[in-house]
């Protein structure tokens, strides 16, 4: 998981070190915990020591997030920005998920830079469109917002289709397991279902970073393609938990037919994934089925949707 600096960080006041060789780990008294960006001096060894020595300080009564502050973030114009991904969940057990294609970009207004006299710079930091709105380089026409399917041509055209896709599917690879993370833990009602707003920062080495997940994702809108881009994103996820306009169900939606997917995809589908794994281990202690001529038997029936998005 990944953080951004700026106020928030300068708030770590009346800190202790929890390790006085230059610890990685700042707490304040309102909670907050700061790990320290690169450092060669660092070594995971001592890393683990410092956490290992805050948990057992603690009471155990507070809840703390421990996160990396991401100092080499992938940059295009030179500006910081992040994605915006939606993820629809109609059910938490079995975990069948949704990918939402039209996902977007949110650059700073600011061009990025290290330096510590600019951690207070929150255009240079913050890809929120709530703060970079108010900034004077803003542009209201697009918001400072490219689609996804715009830095995945830029990103194929500079890096190459192959790095692109890996990218995607790590991406895509974080989200699932995200969910599977929680799943134990979420009130699992066959009535509701839940679209999650994911936040992922790409550094400079095209290696996918969660920042947060959020549910109930602001669908509010600050440009016209924005407001076409949510509009559309409402409609699909109505008509896939709904698809007869009727109340949601998970008993009878698990498989909407492909026309009421819209610019949804099926990210996940653990029922299937059980399914398919069940039949590959009874193959493989069986052995194939043979034909009457000796080769394998193929089936001729229609191919079902892949369990995944691979």
């Amino acid at each position: 998981m990944a953080v951004t600096p700026g106020r928030s960080l300068r708030r770590l006041n009346q800190t202790s070190r929890l390790d006085e060789n230059h610890s990685p780990l700042q707490v304040s008294q309102a909670g907050w915990i700061q790990l320290a960006g690169t450092d060669d001096r660092l070594s995971d060894k001592k890393i683990r020591r410092s956490i290992s020595r805050f948990v057992a300080a603690s009471s155990g009564k507070e809840a703390y997030v421990i996160s990396l502050y991401i100092d080499n973030p992938l940059l295009i114009g030179g500006k910081k920005f992040d994605l915006r991904l939606y993820v629809l969940v109609t059910t938490y057990r079995p975990l069948k998920c949704y990918m939402y294609k039209l996902g977007f970009c949110r650059f700073c207004t600011v061009k990025y830079t290290p330096s510590t006299s600019e951690l207070d710079n929150m255009f240079v930091h913050l890809t929120n469109v709530a703060i970079q709105r108010h900034g004077d380089d803003y542009n209201h026409v697009h918001g400072g917002k490219w689609t996804v399917s715009n830095l995945r041509l830029y990103l194929e055209s500079t890096r190459g289709k192959e790095v692109t896709s890996r990218l995607f599917d790590q991406i895509h690879w974080i989200m699932v397991q995200s969910l599977k993370a929680v799943a134990p833990v979420m009130n699992n009602d066959k009535h509701c279902f839940e679209c999650y707003g994911y936040d992922i920062i790409i550094d400079d080495k095209l290696k996918p970073w969660l920042i947060e997940v959020n549910a109930s994702p602001s669908l509010t809108s600050s440009t016209a393609n924005d407001r076409i881009l949510k509009y559309n994103l409402i409609n699909d996820i109505l008509n896939i938990v709904t698809p007869n306009g009727d109340i949601p169900d998970c008993r009878w939606n698990r498989s909407p037919p492909r026309e009421a997917l819209g610019n949804y995809q099926v990210l996940y589908d653990e029922e299937q994934a059980l399914s398919e794994n069940a039949e590959r281990d009874l193959r493989s202690r069986s052995g194939q089925s043979l034909g009457s001529k000796g080769t394998a038997k193929v089936g001729t029936g229609p191919r079902p949707a892949a369990a995944t998005w691979k």
